[in-house]
């Protein structure tokens, strides 16, 4: 069961972020932050990054709301989950980082709840389909 968790739980949740960093918020980020921007992105940290959030997601937030047969279950802590692992990294960077501004905090703690959320409702609903 994880590992049709994780395969639908990746999925949706690369397209929705695509969506979001590639067209939605990409100036946003570049007009907030851009001195801090490198030019390429390193694709190894980055894919790092969302194997490692989805076992999170997973392992914490969908395979529980699976068991509870809960999507509000997986809403509630998708959002709760998204909203303390983007606090981590947003508000460490606002403690420490020059030119990290309060704005792109505020907007990327509001994209890591709604993204977690997103996710974990919508891979709910495809797995329960398909058991």
């Amino acid at each position: 069961m994880f590992i049709k968790l994780y395969a639908i739980a990746l999925s949706v949740f690369f397209a929705i972020d695509m969506i979001w960093l590639g067209l939605v918020a990409k100036d946003f980020y570049r007009a907030q932050i851009g001195m801090l921007l490198k030019p390429d992105v390193n694709w190894t940290a980055a894919i790092l990054f969302y194997l490692l959030f989805i076992i999170g997601l997973v392992v914490f937030v969908i395979t529980p709301a699976m068991e509870k047969g809960s999507w509000v279950h997986a809403l509630i802590f998708g959002a709760l989950f998204g909203l303390v692992c983007y606090a981590t990294y947003d508000l460490t960077n606002l403690a420490v980082a020059k030119h990290w501004t309060l704005l792109v905090t505020v907007v990327d703690l509001a994209w890591g709840a709604v993204l977690s959320a997103s996710v974990s409702t919508i891979t709910y609903f495809i797995a329960s389909k398909f058991s």
